[in-house]
């Protein structure tokens, strides 16, 4: 397990290079569940970044790359821009591994992005309650279990304006009985 503030410092390199560069971005991914589910460990930090800013900046990123902890691979940073996939920084000082996704997975998400604190003294955009909740959705539908629960936590834990966003997502992206599904299910395993 990592310490808090292996996870603090990471995100906060991370972060300088994003802002310096104008690349719009949220957490995603566990982190949301820590922040509006229930407390869990995570073994990496999950951002989504706004593909268009990080294509007209993507040479003078690379280069904030070189000059920083972080080890990557440039050519696989290209081809996921490129391909509006996912890429991969690990920060040699706090070995620590941030998966960086350079498209959105629920359409207008990172419009949405919520400010929150973080970490003491740490406010960072997080992805909003519905669109935590959709991607895991989408997740669970690619054949993640861990995402199940999760899903039924942040989901349970919003108000009814964020519970009815997440279903007219899930409408949307054509999984609103896969959402009835892993809602009626138990939280604990039954004898």
């Amino acid at each position: 397990m990592f310490p808090v503030e292996a996870f603090r410092d990471t995100l906060a390199k991370a972060v300088a290079i994003f802002r310096q560069h104008a690349i719009r971005f949220h957490l995603t991914g566990e982190l949301t569940s820590v922040v509006y589910g229930e407390p869990r460990m995570t073994q990496d930090i999950d951002i989504v970044i706004d593909n268009q800013a990080i294509t007209t900046q993507l040479n003078s990123f690379i280069s904030s790359l070189d000059k920083s902890d972080f080890l990557f691979d440039s050519q696989a940073i290209r081809q996921a821009v490129e391909q509006r996939g996912m890429f991969q920084l690990f920060d040699n000082t706090e070995a620590l591994k941030l998966d960086i996704y350079s498209r959105e997975l629920i359409e207008g998400e990172l419009n949405r992005s919520q400010v929150i604190e973080v970490f003491d003294g740490m406010h960072l955009p997080v992805a909003s309650r519905a669109d935590a909740a959709a991607s895991k959705l989408v997740w669970i539908s690619k054949g993640s279990h861990k995402s199940r629960r999760d899903l039924r936590h942040v989901y349970r834990g919003g108000l009814d304006t964020d519970r009815n966003l997440v279903r007219e997502l899930a409408v949307h992206l054509g999984l609103e009985s896969l959402l009835d599904e892993v809602l009626s299910e138990p939280d604990e395993i039954r004898d």
